[in-house]
């Protein structure tokens, strides 16, 4: 179950202080396993985090939107990226990714 529900940060592992970058985020796909987009079993949102600060939110529809998406961001200094992702029928789910900033 957790391979379809893991939320896969895509982001560089260090960047530079005030300049952006892009965050990708796809719920699922690990091994193959994609998650279902179906009216029944769907990823309802998702939100990005740099520590506890709220950076953005994503919100998809059953059938016709695929859960990733793309944010553009600016970190001062270091933080840990979070993902809290949203199932109808599982719940929250949640990864983190550290970024180094310079």
């Amino acid at each position: 179950m957790e391979k379809k529900h893991i939320p896969v940060i895509k982001a560089p592992d260090s960047v530079k202080a005030k300049e952006p970058f892009t965050v990708s985020i796809k719920v699922g796909g690990i091994d193959g396993v994609e998650h279902p987009n179906i009216l029944g079993h769907w990823v309802n949102w998702l939100e990005l985090y740099a520590g506890e600060r709220f950076l953005g939110k994503a919100e998809f529809a059953p059938t016709v939107a695929t859960p990733e998406t793309t944010f553009h961001i600016v970190l001062e200094g270091p933080a840990e990226l979070k993902v809290i992702e949203f199932c109808n029928l599982h719940g929250l789910w949640e990864s983190k990714k550290k970024i180094d900033v310079k």
